[in-house]
């Protein structure tokens, strides 16, 4: 924690203006009410909630000084600076677990009638890990904190990694059991002539036990090892659709189909998918030259991406392919794990299923086309192949899109008619 005071912040420039409009899902106020040499409001338990609300969130700051309903600069004492500085360390320290870091600034602002006041702001940046307060598990929305879902606080937990013992790919899947695991498909990352061991499969995560001592198929099992992982994970699957114009209309649509089983088979089916729809234009002078809709090196590395990072932990959001005549959108269930945006997703690498990954990385292609002997790249490539093939091949740059926090769209533009005026 910090405590500064001093020359005039830009930021604390714009804070007056911020403090007029009110509080929104960026801003929070509260005045502050003395009863001798104590602070009796706000309650320590109201603002540990708020803090943490914050930084479950994007983060956000706090004002203490002003009054939340008329958004009046009443101000702190000055010799009540140092009292409130310290409430707010204890109540950071000892009523939010983990612990909150948070930076502590007195800023002087002037009030309506022109006469300075001195406020409390406290800037909480969205942190690494998930903090429970006195009324449980909040993040802001809007003007408010809410105590979070328990599917939504699964996945906050898991985007942000807090429980490193174990990812939500190394599960345990109830209902599961050894019997469930296809050897063949087994075979694959054990390399064994026979059946694969419990021992084996063991080490390779495939197969853990649950709190009860069960032997259980782990998430990552039964995504790569099951013949039908739907059985248990129905979400994890790739919606395909081909629409013959560029409107996303029923009476256009010319395919579709829910592609399921293990996760490379998705990949290998689904990259079919767009070859079955996929527009190839040609062009003959002295010899024909092919001109397809789309790079298929691209899609490749774009599904494979999809599904070894998508979260599986959100119930009922599946991978979504649609084709489209001038683009292909695809949709990915999940934020950006820790402080990935989608500007330096190709700078930057972090698997979010760790298992999954590693098991992608152990399948062959068998898909001369693809110009890869592994479905998996470890080297962090996959995104600058997406960028670099499909601006080659029509002129426009890949899009990256954060939906609500939630899901990561990618829209790949299609090659223009070489036929087209220019």
């Amino acid at each position: 924690m910090s405590s500064t005071m001093g020359a005039m912040d830009p930021r604390d420039e714009a804070l007056a203006r911020r403090i007029r409009l009110g509080e929104d899902s960026e801003l929070e106020l509260k005045r502050a009410v003395f009863a001798g040499k104590k602070l009796s409001g706000p309650a320590r338990d109201d603002v540990a909630d708020e803090l943490a609300a914050f930084a479950n969130g994007l983060g956000g700051t706090l004002v203490i000084g002003v009054d939340d309903k008329t958004r009046e600069i009443i101000g702190i004492p000055l010799e009540h600076l140092d009292l409130v500085e310290r409430w707010l360390r204890e109540t950071c320290n000892d009523s939010v677990k983990p612990s909150l870091d948070i930076h502590i600034r007195k800023v002087e602002l002037d009030d309506t009638s022109g006469v300075t006041r001195v406020v409390v702001r406290i800037d909480v940046p969205r942190s690494l890990f998930v903090h429970r307060s006195p009324g449980g598990y909040f993040r802001r929305f809007g003007s408010s904190k809410r105590e979070m879902a328990p599917d939504v606080l699964a996945r906050l937990f898991q985007e942000r990694s807090q429980s490193r013992v174990i990812r939500f790919d190394e599960s345990p899947v109830p209902g599961t059991s050894p019997k469930d695991v296809d050897p063949d498909l087994a075979r694959r990352f054990t390399r064994e002539d026979a059946a694969p061991s419990e021992v084996s499969l063991r080490k390779l995560r495939i197969l853990a036990d649950d709190d009860g001592g069960n032997v259980r198929v782990t998430v990552a099992g039964v995504l790569m090892c099951a013949r039908e992982p739907g059985l248990w994970l129905p979400h994890a699957q790739i919606q395909a659709v081909s629409y013959l114009s560029a409107d996303r209309d029923a009476k256009f649509q010319a395919d579709a189909r829910d592609i399921t089983g293990p996760l490379d088979q998705q990949v290998r089916d689904a990259l079919h998918f767009l070859r079955r729809n996929m527009f190839i234009r040609a062009t003959k002078v002295t010899a024909r030259t092919e001109f397809p809709q789309f790079s298929e090196r691209a899609v490749f590395e774009a599904l494979v991406n999809a599904v070894a990072h998508r979260d599986y932990s959100m119930a009922g959001a599946r991978v979504r392919m649609h084709m489209f005549a001038d683009r292909l959108e695809l949709y990915v269930p999940g934020a950006l794990a820790n402080t990935l945006t989608p500007d330096s997703m190709h700078l930057r690498q972090y698997n979010r299923n760790e298992l999954i990954v590693s098991l992608l990385a152990r399948c062959p292609t068998s898909d001369d086309q693809i110009g890869r002997a592994f479905l998996m790249d470890r080297r962090g490539e996959g995104v600058p192949i997406i960028l670099e093939q499909s601006e080659r091949l029509s002129g426009r740059a890949p899009e990256y899109t954060l939906i609500d926090q939630s899901e990561l769209r990618l829209v790949i533009w299609a090659a223009p008619d070489p036929h087209a005026a220019s």
